[in-house]
């Protein structure tokens, strides 16, 4: 592959956001850098990327829910593969992030964690995490 890391998620439903912050918090202290950016993406089309409270769950169960209002899965789609609402979300929430690294650590926020968002689940899938030094 290219320059960078791949970590696996494994998902286990319809819908469901998986909390990879220890992961990628692991992969910057491996790379050893004291200041730079870690830049993550999905290369996926029915998944995204994003960043939000990790510290109460309900928050991402609000997110969900409101997703699930904006793109409900059934909604005369002309997309026939039934998984229309599925690119919608991934679309609004986009497939990438970028966080800042100082002193070897993520620049986060206190309650800020890193989700994969899956929208077209259960599945194997992959995000590539490129840590750049400077």
């Amino acid at each position: 592959m290219g320059n960078y890391n791949v970590l696996n998620v494994k998902t286990s439903f319809r819908t469901q956001f998986v909390d990879i912050t220890s992961q990628i918090k692991q992969l910057v202290a491996g790379a050893g850098i004291p200041e730079g950016i870690c830049h993550f993406y999905a290369p996926h089309t029915t998944a995204a990327i994003t960043i939000n409270e990790n510290a109460d769950p309900s928050v991402v169960q609000d997110i969900i829910k409101q997703l699930d209002k904006l793109a409900p899965w059934q909604d005369n789609y002309r997309h026939t593969e039934g998984n229309a609402a599925a690119h919608i979300k991934a679309s609004i929430l986009g497939a990438s992030q970028v966080v800042f690294i100082n002193d070897g650590r993520l620049v986060l926020g206190i309650w800020q964690g890193i989700f994969f968002c899956e929208f077209d689940g259960p599945r194997q899938r992959k995000v590539l995490v490129k840590i750049i030094a400077g």
